[in-house]
């Protein structure tokens, strides 16, 4: 089978071209490597793919039409999985364009070559974050979530609409992915595991917001990609059941678009967390309480029921296996 993957030097990408690569597959691998943070890390994981006779690497910017058009027609990828995104909560309160043109334009291109060229099915990134201001736990598919908190989450939310647009005009199969907090080996170093554990070896103090009163649903990188690959050869198509008067936001009855969370069903309190870090880094850390940050939400949690039903898997690795894990990486690859 042949995939394309967005964001191959990307922390989600590149585990998940790693993986097809290591099943036999070919991939396309899409990454224009910006500069918003190390580059030598993407490097360093790109490394990984170009070992690969199977791997075409492509180095260009997503909202460029012309060179995202030439990758299409060269290629004819089957399946395209669209990783590729401006990350980051809290970047997008100071840089907003950033997520118009990565998160939208770059979406749109990836959805307008789906269309002139196309695929089998088109999987992409979104995020728990869309459910921004809901307060029922678990999150679910089924709930509505039309009140993003930050522009990022907006635009994440944006990439659904504009799938169901598509799915429904041009018959293209489209299926969300809503991440959840996802860390292990190989993480962006601006997300809180890696700038903590940078921060503690460092000796340096680590601002930990809301007084620490915060729950995350942490998904380690092998049970999202896990769940990627299984969703990969089931398609949705229309459902039936779907009541237009009472509209499921997670499918539809006009278009074959579906919506899944991956996460570990799993809440854990942010101290719990830390305190792994501490305790296989060896080290305490210099603990800054700080109020709530605007943006922010006390707490996620996921309803994996859908994910489950449709492929049999459950993401469930532990919090204390994944950050020993990455503790373990981090070590290895900054030779401490």
């Amino acid at each position: 089978m042949k995939y394309l993957v967005t964001g191959s030097a990307g922390f989600i990408g590149n585990q998940l071209a790693l993986t097809l690569l290591g099943a036999g597959h070919s991939v396309v691998g899409i990454d224009c490597l910006t500069d918003y943070y190390d580059v030598n890390l993407k490097e360093a994981r790109l490394k990984r793919l170009t070992a690969f006779d199977t791997f075409t690497e492509a180095r260009i910017d997503l909202a460029n039409d012309d060179a995202v058009e030439a990758i299409f027609k060269t290629h004819h990828p089957k399946i395209v999985i669209n990783l590729a995104a401006q990350a980051g909560v809290r970047h997008s309160l100071d840089y907003p364009r950033d997520y118009v043109k990565s998160n939208l334009v770059g979406f749109l291109n990836v959805l307008e070559n789906c269309r002139n060229y196309p695929v089998e099915h088109l999987l992409y990134a979104s995020t728990s974050s869309v459910y921004g201001a809901n307060t029922k736990q678990p999150f679910s598919e089924h709930h509505i979530a039309d009140h993003p908190l930050t522009i990022y989450s907006a635009s994440k939310r944006a990439n659904e609409l504009m799938a169901h647009s598509y799915a429904y005009l041009y018959g293209i199969p489209c299926t969300g992915l809503r991440f959840f907090t996802v860390y292990g080996p190989w993480m962006r170093p601006d997300m809180a595991l890696y700038k903590f554990a940078n921060l503690i070896v460092q000796d340096k103090s680590i601002d930990i917001y809301n007084n620490g009163k915060m729950e995350r649903d942490f998904t380690y990188i092998d049970d999202i990609v896990d769940g990627i690959i299984r969703l990969c050869p089931l398609a949705p198509q229309k459902d039936k059941s779907w009541d237009s008067e009472n509209p499921d936001p997670s499918k539809s009855g006009v278009a074959p678009f579906k919506v899944y969370n991956i996460g570990n069903g799993k809440v854990e309190p942010l101290m719990r967390y830390i305190e792994l870090l501490e305790e296989n880094l060896g080290k305490k850390a210099i603990r800054n309480m700080l109020p709530m940050q605007s943006g922010d939400v006390h707490s996620t949690f996921a309803d994996t029921s859908e994910l489950q039903k449709t492929t049999g898997f459950k993401p469930d690795t532990n919090i204390e296996v994944g950050v020993k894990n990455f503790v373990t990486w981090f070590k290895d690859y900054h030779s401490l």
